[in-house]
């Protein structure tokens, strides 16, 4: 039972070699719905009971209480219930006569018992070395995963909750703790939205037939950008400030023209599709509205298209043009 307790503790009290060769007997309380309640209650089977691991005075603090799991509770009720009466021992960081948890013929346990004992023991049951790539497996190990864990969890704790919980002074010391897992980095990089708000995903019909006859080379059209009501034939469309304002200039080829008709017509039409990054006005286009939709397009009357010619000139109100996110289907491959 002392092994057992003693690995659990390395495991799951997120504790350092000597805070664990200090704990004290009694240190295991329990609470449900705010009440304090003894280890052997039928209430410590309860979704919502708290156990509570008081922490004597450490190298950088003061006494401290951690919650803990349950299942370590446990095994350190049972412990207590094994455990050989011992006399008091001089706790040597605070002077004091206490009862050490882990203590066995009237000698506490070392603060090398996990490295020197534990840490060995389990190797060889599991028939894994004692090292990896990081180096040798030591008692800190458990204290820095379980750390990055709890920083890295579904509804992780903050930097200061985890400073609390591990004893430090300072959230600097915390931070070396706090490694973001690359699961978590792409989730936040996922929850920031940047391409669902900077970019957008435009179709694009290639005209394979045009590539292949080299009339393209000649200068025809070859690629027509998706717009909704009609094609745009600007080789750089990702270039042009009337992307999202269509002035219909001459690169503009409407759905309903018999142009447009017979481009749809087409057999060899390969479709394709483009990022296109907003501009900060095109952004608050699309987030702001028609208000914002209304004062782009008043920037942009005298700006010239790729013809040349600007909006004023080309007459006519131009055509807003909200660039979709097109969705992306990736299907398995057998």
């Amino acid at each position: 039972e002392l092994v057992r307790a003693g690995t659990l503790t390395w495991l799951f009290s997120g504790l350092r070699s000597d805070e664990i060769a200090r704990l004290r007997v009694g240190c295991i309380r329990w609470h449900h719905e705010g009440t304090a309640i003894t280890g052997d209650s039928d209430q410590v089977l309860a979704r919502d009971a708290v156990c509570l691991l008081d922490v004597p005075t450490h190298k950088t603090g003061t006494a401290f209480t951690n919650p803990v799991d349950p299942i370590l509770g446990q095994a350190l009720d049972t412990w207590q219930t094994f455990r050989p009466s011992q006399p008091p021992l001089l706790d040597r960081r605070t002077g004091e006569r206490v009862d050490p948890l882990f203590a066995v013929r009237a000698r506490r346990v070392s603060s090398s018992y996990i490295n020197n004992t534990i840490i060995p023991m389990l190797c060889r049951k599991a028939g894994v070395p004692a090292a990896d790539v990081r180096g040798n497996i030591t008692s800190h190990r458990a204290r820095s995963t379980i750390a990055s864990q709890l920083y890295n969890a579904k509804e992780p704790m903050t930097l200061f909750e985890l400073q609390a919980w591990l004893g430090h002074r300072s959230p600097q010391s915390t931070q070396y703790y706090a490694k973001i897992s690359p699961t978590t980095l792409a989730r936040a990089y996922t929850d920031a939205g940047y391409f669902a708000r900077n970019v957008r995903t435009i179709e694009v019909l290639i005209d394979r037939d045009a590539i292949t006859t080299g009339a393209a080379a000649n200068g025809e059209p070859w690629q027509y950008y998706d717009l909704g009501h009609g094609y745009c034939t600007y080789t750089f469309f990702e270039q042009c400030p009337h992307r999202m304002a269509c002035a219909r200039c001459d690169f503009y080829t409407p759905k309903a023209s018999s142009k447009g008709q017979l481009l749809e017509a087409k057999n060899n039409l390969q479709r394709m599709l483009a990022n296109i990054p907003l501009t900060d006005d095109e952004r608050a286009a699309v987030d702001d509205g028609h208000t914002a939709l209304d004062q782009l397009l008043e920037r942009l009357v005298d700006v010239p298209t790729p013809t040349g010619a600007t909006p004023r000139e080309i007459g006519g109100r131009a055509t807003p043009t909200l660039l979709p996110i097109v969705s992306v289907s990736h299907s398995n491959q057998g």
